[in-house]
């Protein structure tokens, strides 16, 4: 008995110096809002929200904004780097995803049951929405000179339960045009990517 609670002692407390580790080595609250607000227009950079990480693996208020827009820092725990800035008129469908995720809801179910919710009125969209990212290699931000370079830009107009009928815009993907994913959903959206 006293052998397993001494384990479990120790689990502990590897596991709080492991979770300390982590901590310590994130990028500063600075060098996360940086690089968050690179996706947006040079306009809107000043004045948005960004959210990132205080602490490993728990996102938080990192600067409240002005204007309406919302970013997402950089994650450390995942192996590429990824930034978002979306109105914030989009926060209740986005942040529903965030929380399905943690609560461990599969990433192949996680729009079915914020679909439900819309259906049902327990989960609000706005009629339409920007998105603004960055994707690509880890390497493509450096957290000390703050430059983001490599990182591939997609820009998003949520509009959701929009169609092909309804908009004029194909729903299959091209090179340099915009089109129209997830048509006829709450996530319905219209994708404008630089280059693929």
């Amino acid at each position: 008995m006293r052998a397993r609670l001494a384990l479990t002692a120790l689990a502990s407390a590897l596991s709080a110096t492991a979770a300390a580790a982590q901590t310590a080595s994130l990028p500063t609250a600075e060098q996360q809002v940086a690089a968050a607000v690179q996706p947006l227009p040079e306009s809107l950079r000043a004045g948005a929200t960004v959210l990132g990480y205080r602490t490993a693996g728990r996102l938080e208020t990192l600067r409240q904004g002005t204007n309406g827009m919302i970013c997402l820092a950089d994650d450390p725990a995942d192996d590429r780097f990824h930034v978002a800035c979306y109105a914030a008129s989009m926060d209740p469908f986005m942040a529903r995803g965030r929380a399905l995720r943690a609560e461990g809801v599969s990433a192949t179910q996680i729009d079915s049951v914020r679909f439900r919710e819309v259906r049902e009125g327990k989960l609000r969209v706005p009629n339409v929405a920007a998105l603004w990212s960055l994707s690509g290699p880890a390497t493509s931000w450096d957290p000390a000179t703050g430059v983001v370079s490599g990182a591939r830009p997609l820009y998003v107009i949520y509009i959701p339960f929009a169609t092909e009928a309804s908009t004029g815009i194909p729903a299959t993907p091209s090179q340099g045009t915009p089109w129209l994913m997830h048509p006829g959903t709450p996530k319905a959206h219209v994708m404008f990517v630089p280059r693929m």
